[in-house]
Formats: C-alpha cells, structure tokens, sequence
C-alpha cells in the first residue's frame, strides 16, 4: 500500500488491555461508493496517497492499515441527559487506527456506522447517508470557525435502506469515519469508578495523561483533571463564539482533549436565542446555546467524582474550580479572534465581549449570528465596507455604538486578510438548517452532489481567509 513517508502508525489504545475494548468485525456492505475523502486531513498523517481502490477498501470494508491491530469498539458508561447509563460503548462504530500527525499528536481513526459491535444492543450499528452528510458540514463549519473539531475523514455509501422512526423511511445508507484527537471519553473513566477498580482509573489517566496532557507530571491526578478542565472550557467558548449548538452534551460525548466530535442534532445559531436547541428530543432546553457552559462543567463534575476513586476530594475541586475563570478568559480570547482584532487587555476585551452580546441580544432576528462577525473583522478597517454594506441600516443606535467603541479600541490583527475577495461579498458562509436541507435534498432526489462539493470548497476558502486557527 502506497502510504507516504509521513505515515507513522501507533496504536495505542491496545497497550490498555483488553478490559477497555473489545475486538469488533465490521458489517459486509452490499455497495461502497466513495463519496468524500478528505485528502487534506489525510495528508496529516500520511494517507493522502491512497489510491480510490485502497481507501475504499480500508474505509469501506476496514481492512486494517499498515500496523494496525484492527478495530475496537470501546467500552465506556455515561450519563445520557443527567440519566446514568452503564449500558453504553461503541454500538455502531470502533476505533480504526492510531497514528501520529505531522505535527506529532496521537490521533484515531474512528467510525460510525460500521455495523454491529457487542454494545450495540438493539441498535443496527448503521448509519444514514444524511446523517453522514450533516456530520460533515458540521465538522467543516467547525473547522472553518476554528473550533478544536474531529474531522470527517471519508465517507462511503453502503447500499442498504435502512428504517429510522425520526426521518423519511428506507433512507440511504453510509459509513463515516473521523479522524479525532483520542476518543477516550469522560464516560471511559465513569465506566471504571462504576465498576469500583482503582488500577482501572489509575491506568486510564496514566495513559491519557503521556499521551494527550504530557506537560502534566506522572502522578498528578489534579494535574491531569485540571487540563481536561482547560481544554473542555477552551472548546466551550470555542463553541459560544461560533454560535454552535452541539445538541447532545453527554458525558460519552466529551473527550479528554477538549475536541468536540460526534455530530448529531447539531445547529448553528440564525441569531442571538439563548435556549436554542438543536435536540428535538431535548424538551427541557438541558442542552440549550446559553446552557452548554452549564452542561460541560456539569460533566466535568462527573469526570472528577470518577477520579475521586484515585486522589483526594479536595485538590480535585479546586481543578474543577478552574472551569469559570478559564471558560471567561477563553471566551474573551474566541471573540477577539472572530472579530479580528488584538488584546487590549482584561477590561478592554471585557467590555468587546460584552458590547458584542449585547448588539447580538437587541438585533434579534434582524441581526444573524454570522454577518456581525464578517462585517466587522479587523474593526475600524472594515467601517466603510459594514456600513456601506446589505446590513448598512442595522448599524445605528446606542447599542451599536457602545459596540463600535468598544471594538475601534482594539487593533486589527494581520488586516491583510481583508484583501481576500470573500470580503467583496455582500454575504459570509453560514450553515443554517434550511441550506443543509437543500443540500440534502439535491442528493436525495437526483443524487446530486454538486451543493454539497460546492459548499465544502467555500468553507475550505473561508477558513483559509478567516485563519482563525493562527491565534
């Protein structure tokens, strides 16, 4: 097999035994149509020179790569809406493979939809073409906005019809697989309290701690809780500044690198709703916009209960404290960047942060989430551009112009990128939910692919322009 020089397989996960995993067998498809394949994540770690051939036969039918055990479908608990569950693990996907990137992190392969596993439980461990269409928008949106994100690795059509009670049945078929940094969850580490083994606990944060958190010293339990404490409030404001929606904070669906994966009922914001849901299902708004600090923290607690079986209470709770001091000043920080403009300090940035809420909250539904920020970026540089612009008469008012000083106190940072033609445009890349349905709906009435290669190459574009990755 044709892999580059960059290649550097080191599965991992197996050096935990076998009590964490369990092997899997992925399902025999009847089709694999290569739907998308992301080379530029591929490049990262050395698979980009895959042939079609190949990478369908090891994204498709999981034959394993160079160096890989085979897959394992992971064993973890969690609390699902508040509600413990020790019924959980990998039901439709595994862990693929593990390799380095080319800049030296440990990342996994892992898969959705790739058939039955021993967690499945009634599940048909499958999932729907559209559902793979979503997590990739999302994932890329993500990406775009420079939010720490799983990336949608490749996505194969499978050839089933498959029966879904919350969507028109028999719906088309698919296998996703992302590449994340680790896939050891919060959930991985409840599984073990619950099952009251210490060694189990101490193995689990030994192993995340070398790999994921190496700055923290071997042994320090707190260490280790506080930087999960740091990365989970980094990706939260992450998340508040791109108006993003997860749907479904579980605690099987928070890992220990702070990175956020597993896209389901996601959304992105139209404008400023602090309980906006993205959930059908979740009527209580427990996973609402202004909700998801609440809801991360309140998992975090979880992960530190866990690791209550191998270190003292105390110093554990004074990491968990960390959470609001660090969540604030990241906030700041993820605001700074969609803006485009350079710390004043504390105060000043405060008050950015504030001045900016406070437009979003008044504006309502006049004033989309996304086209602030676009007509904005890079402050005073971009005045005549916003208020000559389709939002022009928006611009006016006390609100607006406690926002204006606010943000004209700031320098702009690397202006430059106001030169790209994207900022010619009247309009910035969203992802709304009526443009993901027309998306979806060209592919599933004429098979046509075209808005959805059309879109992911406008994002790639933006996130090159925004650069919001560079902070």
């Amino acid at each position: 097999m044709p892999t580059s020089a960059a290649y550097q397989p080191e599965p991992r996960f197996a050096d935990l035994g076998d009590e964490y995993g369990d092997p899997a067998r992925p399902a025999d498809f009847p089709a694999a149509l290569l739907r998308r394949r992301n080379d530029r994540a591929a490049a990262t770690v050395g698979l980009e020179t895959l042939t079609d051939a190949e990478w369908t036969a090891h994204f498709g039918r999981f034959e394993p790569l160079p160096g890989q055990p085979g897959p394992i479908a992971m064993r973890y608990h969690g609390h699902q809406f508040r509600t413990y569950n020790p019924d959980l693990g990998d039901g439709r996907g595994f862990l693929a493979a593990q390799m380095r990137d080319d800049r030296g992190r440990l990342l996994d392969l892992g898969t959705k939809g790739s058939g039955q596993t021993p967690w499945s439980r009634a599940g048909d461990g499958r999932l729907t073409l559209k559902g793979g269409v979503r997590e990739i928008l999302a994932a890329e949106m993500l990406e775009t906005l420079g939010v720490p994100t799983s990336r949608a690795f490749s996505l194969i059509e499978t050839g089933e019809a498959l029966q879904r009670g919350d969507e028109p049945s028999p719906t088309r078929s698919a296998v996703l697989v992302r590449l994340s940094h680790s896939h050891i969850r919060f959930g991985t580490f409840q599984r073990a309290a619950y099952l009251g083994r210490k060694d189990m606990v101490e193995a689990l944060v030994e192993h995340a701690r070398s790999l994921y958190h190496p700055d923290v010293a071997a042994g320090d339990v707190p260490g280790f809780l506080r930087a999960v404490v740091e990365a989970s409030a980094r990706l939260n404001a992450s998340w508040i500044a791109a108006g993003f929606v997860h749907g479904v904070l579980n605690t099987d669906n928070l890992n220990v690198t702070g990175e956020s994966f597993d896209y389901g009922p996601w959304r992105f914001l139209p404008s400023y709703e602090p309980g906006f849901t993205a959930a059908y299902f979740d009527h209580s708004g427990l996973y609402a916009f202004a909700r998801q600090p609440e809801a991360v923290f309140w998992a975090l607690t979880q992960l530190g209960g866990a690791l209550k079986l191998v270190a003292d209470a105390e110093p554990l709770t004074e990491a968990l404290n960390a959470f609001g001091p660090a969540y604030i000043q990241e906030l700041r920080a993820a605001f700074l960047a969609r803006l485009g403009v350079l710390s004043l300090g504390e105060a000043a940035d405060q008050r950015l942060l504030d001045a900016t809420l406070a437009l979003l909250r008044e504006g309502g539904e006049a004033l989309r989430w996304e086209p602030l920020f676009f007509d904005w970026f890079c402050g005073f540089a971009s005045s005549a551009r916003a208020l000559g612009g389709p939002r022009g008469k928006l611009w006016q008012g006390e609100t607006f112009d406690a926002f204006r000083f606010a943000l004209f106190e700031h320098a702009p940072n690397r202006p430059e990128r106001l030169e790209h033609p994207m900022f010619a445009r009247p309009e910035p890349e969203e992802m709304l939910i009526d443009e993901v349905e027309a998306i979806w709906a060209a592919i599933e009435a004429d098979d046509d692919w075209g808005p959805f290669e059309a879109k992911l190459h406008r994002l790639r574009e933006s996130g090159e322009t925004w650069a919001l990755n560079a902070r």
